[in-house]
C-alpha cells in the first residue's frame, strides 16, 4: 500500500519534472459489468440441497438440469425465471435462517425421525426453511446447538481453522486431579493422535469434579474420550457457549433466531 502524497510511477528509473507535451485524453475505460444471476453451485446450496462443493460434483456429474437441459459447466449462471432441477425434481433457494436451541436431554441430535425425540422436533416451527444441526451432542448432553441451512456457515464450522470454539460445562464421577488437567491443557496423545483443547480450567466455587472446556471440534465424542484416557467418566455435559454465542435469555428447551449482529459475526470468521 501506498502513503498518501504526490503519485508518481513506480516503474520509472528517474523522475522527469520537464514539461512535455499535453497527453491526449482518452476515454475513460468503463469499470467492467457486473455478470447477471447466480452461480449455479450457490443456487444449489441456497436451496438446501447440499454444500458448494457436493453441488460441484452434482454438476460435474450430469445430475443437475436448466430449462430441460443438463448444465456441466461449473461456471454456469441462473437467470430469473429459469428452472433448475437437481435429481429429476425441480429446486428454489431459500432464505437462509439462524436458529439456536438451547437443548434438553432426552433429544438426538438427528434429522431421522426413526430416533425417537429429535431436536428437530423442537426447532420443528421455527422457520420453513429446510434447517440442519452443526455438529452434534449427545442425547444426554444439553446446551447450545446452532441449525442453519447456510452451506457456507456449516463448512466453516467443519472446516475452517477459524471455527469458533465451544465451551462446556463438564461434570466428571470425581475430581480432576491437577495434573491430569495440566497434561490435557498442555496437549496429549491418544493412538499417535495429537489431543489439542483451546482451554480448560476448574470451575469457580464449584467441586473439582467439575471444570470447563473449550474445543473446535463438532462432535461431542471427543469429551468422553479425553476424560476416559485419563480414568475419568463424563457425568454431565452442557454447551455454555458456541463462540460469542451465550445461553443468556434462553431457556432449556426453548429457541431463537440470531440477531444481525450474530450472522455478521459468523460470516466474517
Amino acid at each position: 500500500m501506498q502513503r498518501g502524497g504526490r503519485k508518481g510511477n513506480s516503474n520509472n528509473k528517474s523522475a522527469n519534472f520537464k514539461k512535455g507535451p499535453a497527453k491526449k485524453s482518452g476515454a475513460k475505460k468503463s469499470a467492467p459489468k457486473e455478470q447477471s444471476g447466480i452461480r449455479l453451485n450457490k443456487y444449489i446450496a441456497n436451496s438446501g440441497v447440499c454444500s458448494r462443493r457436493e453441488a460441484d460434483m452434482y454438476i460435474a456429474t450430469g445430475q443437475v438440469m436448466v430449462n430441460g437441459q443438463v448444465v456441466d459447466q461449473m461456471g454456469y449462471r441462473v437467470q430469473p425465471g429459469d428452472e433448475v432441477k437437481f435429481d429429476g425434481a425441480r429446486i428454489q433457494p431459500e432464505p437462509n435462517a439462524y436458529v439456536l436451541l438451547n437443548k434438553p436431554k432426552g433429544f438426538a441430535v438427528t434429522t431421522s425421525a426413526e430416533k425417537g425425540n429429535t431436536v428437530m422436533d423442537l426447532v420443528a416451527k421455527s422457520t420453513k426453511a429446510n434447517i440442519k444441526p452443526i455438529g452434534r451432542l449427545g442425547r444426554n448432553a444439553t446446551g447450545l446447538l446452532l441449525f442453519t441451512n447456510d452451506a457456507a456457515i456449516n463448512a466453516k464450522f467443519t472446516n475452517s481453522p477459524k471455527a469458533p470454539g465451544r465451551l462446556f460445562h463438564i461434570e466428571l464421577d470425581k475430581n480432576l486431579k491437577a495434573e491430569d488437567l495440566r497434561k490435557i491443557k498442555e496437549g496429549f496423545k491418544i493412538d499417535n493422535n495429537e489431543i489439542q483443547v483451546e482451554d480448560i480450567s476448574y470451575v469457580d466455587k464449584a467441586p473439582k469434579k467439575e471444570v470447563g472446556l473449550k474445543i473446535k471440534h463438532t462432535g461431542t465424542s471427543i469429551v468422553r474420550t479425553i476424560f476416559e484416557h485419563f480414568g475419568y467418566q463424563v457425568v454431565r455435559m452442557d454447551c455454555v457457549t458456541i463462540g460469542s454465542l451465550t445461553k443468556k435469555d434462553l431457556p432449556r428447551g426453548r429457541w431463537r433466531h440470531l440477531s444481525e449482529q450474530e450472522v455478521a459475526y459468523l460470516k466474517m470468521l
